[in-house]
């Protein structure tokens, strides 16, 4: 299945067959945690994490704000986090493709300083055809659409600037061309990616490893 099918066609499919669980996701606030050594180019120490540090399954998502697989993905992550709370955490890279998409992540990590990193990723994805527009975005607007997630606009757009932020994106940037990333979003369950695009195929390579660590433990 490829990211257009996907887009067009199977994202209500998929919400239907994983069930509830995306306001458990929404409700999470990601943290960075230091989860592998520094020459791991899939997870980095900055990188945003939602579930538990312990979890025996990382599921690594590259991402960018404007990919409309992204955006139907989201949901579906949640759902999947709901069904397994203490065996899956999901990190998540930034993978800046499109054009604006560069300052859309600078907002995001403005709004995760003021710990409303996950509010503004969810406004920034509902409200995503208002602001993405492929080869014209609209980053006033995305300003804007951040302010409904309940942060200090002032003061975000000051901490946007700021060099840590930008060694944040430049960081991703160089891992994601370091791999070889070019599409989006893109998957990796234990540091594997799934022979097959699409939420089954994610979801039944997460179950897999799953049992695969319960049985070793």
């Amino acid at each position: 299945m490829n990211r257009r099918t996907f887009v067009a066609s199977t994202a209500a499919a998929a919400l239907l067959a994983f069930g509830g669980g995306a306001a458990w996701y929404r409700s999470r606030r990601p943290e960075a945690v230091a989860l592998s050594a520094e020459g791991d180019r899939l997870v980095r120490p900055h990188s945003p994490v939602i579930g538990p540090a312990a979890a025996p399954v990382t599921l690594v998502e590259f991402f960018d704000p404007s990919c409309e697989a992204c955006r139907a993905f989201h949901p579906i992550l949640g759902q999947m986090l709901s069904r397994h709370p203490d065996d899956l955490r999901l990190v998540l890279r930034y993978t800046p493709l499109h054009a604006g998409s560069d300052e859309a992540v600078r907002i995001l990590e403005a709004a995760r300083r003021q710990g409303r990193f996950e509010a503004v990723l969810d406004r920034l994805f509902e409200r995503q055809p208002e602001w993405a527009i492929h080869g014209a975005p609209d980053i006033a607007k995305a300003w804007e659409i951040a302010g409904t997630g309940g942060i200090d606009l002032a003061q975000a757009r000051q901490d946007a600037a700021l060099p840590e932020v930008t060694a944040v994106l430049e960081r991703d940037v160089a891992d994601l061309k370091a791999i070889g990333i070019a599409k989006t979003p893109t998957f990796f369950v234990n540091g594997k990616e799934p022979a097959q695009f699409g939420p089954q195929p994610l979801y039944e390579a997460i179950v897999a490893q799953i049992e695969g660590s319960a049985r070793d433990s």
